[in-house]
Order: structure tokens, then sequence, then C-alpha cells
């Protein structure tokens, strides 16, 4: 039996509030269990320099947790003057997760930032802020369209991503921080909803794992990310629809 008594191929209870933020072209508080993530889009009339002038746009993000996200404190990165190389890690995976499926010609020359918060970890950061980022870009983008800027969405699809790891238990979906802590092998996966990969990470703790137990894995990230795809939807047409 996993800790929280789920079975091996069941997610977390997810919930995405498109509502929280009171400024941000696009918003989306994102929970997955005890996983907390508050995602907003930003949007700005120009590019970073080395694409002016080329008549494409660009989508970016930046990743922190906040001190208490953790079960001790954690320093602010602010006040050691410079990231950790994980927070850079990430963040990076979000923006490429991103442009992965953004008609960046479409969107011409603005740039969108997203900006993930962790406000509470519990495992799968990484993974509910690219799932919540495209809830909140969806968001940003609709508005641009609404407001006449760009006469159709620069999307190319959704993406979303989900962890999956081989514990005690066998190969289970979407590790919580007491799974994470102590699996054999944690893998994430960012795949788009018309089955495509964005990126695989797969880490062994100790012993190599098989061809057959990644297999295991995909199959039920696949599971995973169409409960996800499911609930992005659902939030995109509650916040445009009322």
């Amino acid at each position: 039996m996993r800790p929280s008594g789920r079975l091996p191929s069941e997610m977390r209870t997810i919930t995405i509030d498109t509502s929280f933020s009171h400024h941000a072209e696009g918003c989306a508080l994102i929970r997955v269990g005890g996983t907390e993530v508050l995602c907003t889009a930003s949007i700005e009339n120009r590019v970073p320099p080395f694409l002016r002038g080329q008549g494409t746009g660009w989508v970016t993000a930046e990743y922190g947790m906040l001190p208490r996200a953790t079960h001790s404190r954690g320093s602010r990165e602010a006040a050691k003057g410079k990231q950790s190389g994980r927070t850079q890690e990430i963040q990076r995976l979000i923006g490429r997760s991103l442009r992965a499926v953004t008609d960046l010609k479409a969107l011409g020359e603005m740039s969108i930032t997203l900006d993930c918060d962790v406000l509470n970890a519990d495992g799968g950061t990484r993974c509910a802020s690219i799932t919540g980022a495209w809830v909140a870009l969806r968001l940003a983008l609709g508005k641009l369209v609404a407001s006449g800027a760009l006469p159709h969405l620069p999307l190319l699809g959704q993406v979303a991503a989900v962890s999956c790891g081989l514990t005690e238990t066998g190969a289970v979906l979407d590790l919580d921080y007491a799974e994470d802590s102590t699996a054999a092998a944690d893998t994430n996966f960012v795949l788009t909803a018309d089955r495509r990969i964005v990126e695989i990470q797969g880490t062994a703790e100790e012993t190599p794992f098989t061809e057959d137990a990644f297999n295991e894995l995909f199959t039920l990230a696949r599971i995973g990310v169409s409960t996800l795809f499911d609930a992005q939807t659902a939030a995109v047409t509650r916040a445009e629809n009322g």
C-alpha cells in the first residue's frame, strides 16, 4: 500500500483556480495533493535582444519556492544573491515545455513570462508548475485574441507533466514527498495532448532500472497526463465562460 493509500495508477486530487491573482494577464493556482503552485503570466510588448527585429515572440519562465514551502525553512535565493542550480534547471524546463506548444512566429514581438511560485511542496513541484503554467499562458493568450491584439491563439496544443517512480510497492504514478524521498527511481514526463514527448527525465537512485520498468512508468504517465489535460481544459472553460 502506498503511504497515501492511493492505487499505483491513481493521481492525487487536482484543482486549478484561475481567479487568485488580480493583476496578471493569466493565472492558475494549481493544487496537486499537498503541492500548491501559483502560476502567473505577464505580457510585455518587447522581446529579448537576441530576437529583436525577427518578428517572433518569446515565452520564458521563472521558478521559486517560498521559504516555508518545505518542512523546514529554506533561505530566500534573493538573499543569497544567486539562484541554485536546481532552480535554474527547473525554470528552463518550464520555459522549454511551454515554447514547445507555442507558435512563437504567430505571437509576434511579444514576450510572456510565466512566474511559478511554490507555496507548498509535497513532491512534483516542477510538474505542477508546467501544468499550471500552461493554463496561465492559455488565458493570457486568450485575452490577446479577445482584445484584437492577435487574430488567433498562437498555441499548438496542450502540455502537462507528471512524475512516476519505482518504490517498494512497484511502479507508481504522481509521487508525493514520502514516496519521492525513498524511490528507487524517479522520472518526470512532459507530454502533449496529442501524445508527443517534450522531455523525459529519469534517474535511478542506486540500482539501474530496466526498459520494461521504464515502459511501465511511461504507461502510468500517459494515464496521469490525461487527467491533467482534462483539468486544464475545465479550468480554462470556467475562466472564459464565467
